[in-house]
């Protein structure tokens, strides 16, 4: 009788965790990342990878979640010359940006956030990018099974320093802008 009684309360216990809270795996096939950097006379854009993401959501509110993001995985977009296209994706894998060789991910962890309300809530998470954490929040769109962003991030902060007039003042027309932006679509499984 007690292990009955035992089993049953497992049982229950597991099944009002579900309740509660349910996890929610991102479908890294249907997802992309997006991102744009400017510079003086010109931009580039392209896209990274997600390695692995998931949530918990809890009724409409997202309470706990982390994503990683393969830094390997970055290709560009607007260059339609092989070589220099293969020159910029190289220059941005090198130490002069995110150094993959060292830091092959970033990662993000959600920390708190509001409930979604008409398809949109604001979370809060740490970014971490070659070692280096900040805190940030920003609006998130929720449609059916697609998560959606846009994220501008300052790559002075997670010392990236190439072309950065946070570090070289003198730096001119050869400025490249600190703010990055990245377009997130999750699709969720």
């Amino acid at each position: 009788m007690k292990k009955i009684r035992g089993i049953f309360i497992a049982a229950l216990l597991v099944s009002t965790t579900a309740i509660f809270a349910q996890e929610v795996k991102v479908n890294v096939e249907k997802s992309k990342i997006e991102w744009l950097g400017k510079k003086v006379g010109g931009q580039h854009d392209g896209s990274i990878e997600l390695k692995n993401g998931s949530f918990m959501l809890k009724g409409d509110q997202i309470v706990s979640g982390s994503f990683v993001v393969d830094m390997t995985s970055i290709i560009n977009y607007d260059l339609t010359n092989e070589t220099m296209n293969q020159k910029l994706v190289d220059h941005l894998k090198s130490d002069d940006f995110f150094g993959v060789e060292k830091y092959p991910t970033a990662t993000f962890v959600v920390t708190e956030s509001t409930p979604f309300k008409d398809g949109k809530a604001m979370l809060t998470g740490d970014i971490t990018i070659k070692e280096n954490t900040e805190r940030i929040t920003f609006e998130v769109m929720r449609d059916g099974d697609k998560f959606m962003t846009t994220l501008k991030l300052d790559r002075s902060k997670f010392d990236v320093r190439y072309g950065s007039k946070t570090f070289f003042a003198n730096i001119g027309d050869r400025a490249i802008d600190d703010i990055f932006k990245l377009d997130i679509n999750f699709v969720v499984e």
